[in-house]
């Protein structure tokens, strides 16, 4: 990686992360469809004043802008709202982080016949042994004798198949040089706008807009619209232009100890041996599948100092 893909790995894992502990914050002051649907309405009206002010902003062909508003209804919509009903339902936010980072797997078994991208026995290795991380972590929360636990826990699943789909369509559009691509301001305007219409429905027929509009609602909002819908959704798909479908998706694994340590640090959700046991071997399987260690091994092999070592020896 180059130092600039690392700051965008960074930025990712933080920011986007933040938006688990952010959402748990603000579900007490709205329903999570509502919660949603202010969200980006703001960062909709916040993306089309920029791009007015900066002579960017237009209007686009539906042929153009089909692909960003399903990429946003998927990425942003489906993906944020089956992951706040399961906060909202009681499932913990480090828990619904760790359920997610199974898209790295979900990735892996169908990137290849989509973007033709195909994964190493190392890369399935390390995917595997990331699973194995998140199946000790989460089997030992789960209460299988009350089946309103057990729903709750799959809710986060449907997180996993629209954000699997949204990123491999946008890596396909990326590997194709397709024409309907649009700079990354107006396209996560249109992912905004797309996301903004859909939401608005269940918000309204199932949650009345119901809103406590105190001030650490609005500020938690101000974060989530700026610090993840905007920097932390920029930051994915920089990171799709440079990355394999694959090795950006195994950066999931990454979030689960950042969210569970802010959500210790804020609400003191408590933190138990399985999630440390289970989040380590996700480390280890996150190495594996991102380390080229046959490059590193003979990159070693040629280093002047190993040679003249071997030479004395």
């Amino acid at each position: 990686m180059t130092k600039k893909t690392v700051l965008l790995v960074v930025g990712f894992v933080i920011f986007w992360n933040s938006g688990f502990v952010g959402a748990e914050y603000g579900l007490p002051f709205a329903g999570p469809y509502t919660l949603l649907f202010w969200r980006y309405l703001g960062l909709t009206l916040l993306l089309w004043t920029y791009l007015n002010i900066r002579g960017r902003f237009k209007w686009v062909s539906w042929k153009k802008a089909k692909p960003n508003l399903l990429i946003g209804i998927l990425a942003h919509g489906v993906w944020l709202t089956c992951a706040l009903v399961a906060i909202s339902n009681g499932v913990p936010a480090g828990i619904v982080a760790l359920i997610i980072s199974l898209q790295p797997l979900v990735t892996g078994s169908v990137s290849g016949r989509i973007t033709g991208e195909r994964n190493s026995i190392q890369q399935w290795l390390g995917l595997s042994i990331g699973f194995l991380g998140v199946v000790l972590s989460v089997a030992y929360r789960i209460d299988m004798e009350n089946s309103t636990s057990v729903v709750s826990y799959l809710i986060p699943l449907g997180s996993i198949i629209a954000m699997v789909m949204a990123s491999l369509f946008q890596r396909n559009m990326e590997l194709n040089k397709s024409v309907n691509k649009l700079p990354s301001g107006l396209s996560l305007f249109y992912q905004g706008l797309g996301t903004t219409v859909v939401l608005f429905f269940p918000a309204v027929f199932f949650e009345n807009l119901v809103t406590d509009w105190t001030t650490e609602f609005i500020l938690t909002q101000v974060w989530l619209i700026l610090g993840v819908s905007l920097l932390a959704y920029t930051f994915v798909w920089k990171l799709i232009e440079r990355m394999s479908a694959t090795s950006f998706s195994s950066l999931f694994y990454l979030g689960p100890p950042v969210t569970m340590f802010m959500a210790w640090l804020m609400f003191g959700d408590a933190i138990l041996v399985w999630d440390i046991l289970g989040l380590t071997v996700i480390v280890v399987g996150l190495l594996i599948t991102q380390i080229n260690f046959k490059k590193q091994f003979t990159h070693l092999r040629k280093s002047p100092r190993l040679r003249g070592l071997t030479k004395n020896h």
